[in-house]
């Protein structure tokens, strides 16, 4: 899975256990990405509306997140556990202080495209820990499934870079940011409560 998604850095085999022993903070933060993925998608489309291949891939991305949403509550309720309020996601703040602002609108894109991909890379490999090592066998086959998607929504989001950017441009600015992500979760400690 690392070498699919190019991540230069795993996660701390310490936050599998941890988070598999605080089961309700971690589905309330993994609730709150989902809800976070799917205003990304649409922030997205509401402002690049005239690039048709982005408005009909995120169209679908949306939807599934905002369905991924809608499973996280069901294990939620399952568990006798209420959604709770948001945290602030240190790590995709971090993130996200990389795209460039101002300059052209298309290298901006290409930056929240990037970007976009790389939380999907994260959340695609956390997902794969928690599949593979998680008691709750329900849980296990959930994010099994969810894993399998969030590769996808990597994968989309580095193809829509490329669209609408020159792909050895995309591919540089890429592993700058691969650098820059590694970095970011070496800096952060390892939380109990939280998806990134």
């Amino acid at each position: 899975m690392k070498t699919i998604l190019k991540l230069k850095l795993n996660t701390d085999p310490r936050w599998v256990d941890i988070a598999s022993k605080n089961l309700e903070d971690i589905l309330v933060d993994h609730a709150y990405c989902e809800q976070k993925a799917a205003s990304t998608g649409i922030s997205l489309i509401l402002k690049y509306p005239e690039k048709t291949r982005l408005v009909e891939e995120l169209t679908a991305l949306v939807a599934e997140e905002w369905e991924h949403f809608g499973r996280v509550m069901q294990e939620l309720r399952q568990r006798g556990f209420a959604l709770g309020r948001p945290r602030r996601d240190e790590y995709v703040v971090a993130l996200l202080a990389h795209v460039r602002k101002g300059g052209p609108r298309e290298r901006q894109l290409m930056d929240q495209l990037l970007v976009s991909a790389l939380i999907e890379a994260r959340s695609c490999e956390r997902f794969k820990l928690l599949w593979k090592h998680i008691a709750d066998p329900g849980l296990s086959q959930f994010y099994y499934e969810l894993m399998a998607s969030e590769a996808g929504h990597f994968v989309s989001y580095v193809e829509l870079a490329k669209e609408y950017a020159d792909p050895q441009e995309v591919d540089a600015r890429f592993q700058e940011l691969l650098r820059i992500e590694g970095e970011i979760i070496t800096s952060l400690p390892v939380r109990d409560d939280r998806m990134h």
